[in-house]
């Protein structure tokens, strides 16, 4: 890794069919170990059942409120400095319960990667991001 500086760019926000917005902060093969990106879940919406193959998460809640999931642990909701520890091939899905948007980190180890992610749901992927 070379040092760097990487400044945030709101506009590089984009939808996934998860039903959340992303910004990735970092996440390139110059750190493989690690990758942060901003995640905006919009009031009322729960994210897909999901996980991520061999690889660590953690979420660590800016804003809103929200109830989270993950393996066998019964539902428990999280506020803006709570710290959710997802082991790799942890299931795993999270609710907005606010009015506005829930916003968090969410750190990976090792860095994400695309085909890491599996989809769990049990309901259908939309057709396409517009529909979603």
């Amino acid at each position: 890794m070379k040092p760097s500086i990487r400044p945030y760019d709101a506009s590089g926000e984009f939808y996934i069919a998860e039903q959340c917005h992303v910004i990735e902060l970092s996440n390139s093969d110059d750190d493989p170990t690690l990758s942060i990106a901003r995640v905006r879940v919009t009031s009322g919406t729960t994210t897909r059942w999901h996980r991520l193959t061999a690889t660590a998460e953690r979420y660590v809640i800016l804003e809103g409120q929200g109830r989270m999931e993950v393996g066998e642990l019964p539902p428990q909701d999280v506020g803006p400095g709570d710290t959710v520890l997802i082991p790799p091939d942890g299931r795993q899905r999270i609710a907005n319960l606010g009015q506005g948007d829930l916003v968090f980190l969410a750190i990976c180890t090792p860095r994400f990667r695309p085909e890491a992610y599996e989809d769990l749901d049990p309901e259908p992927l939309p057709c396409s991001f517009e529909d979603a």
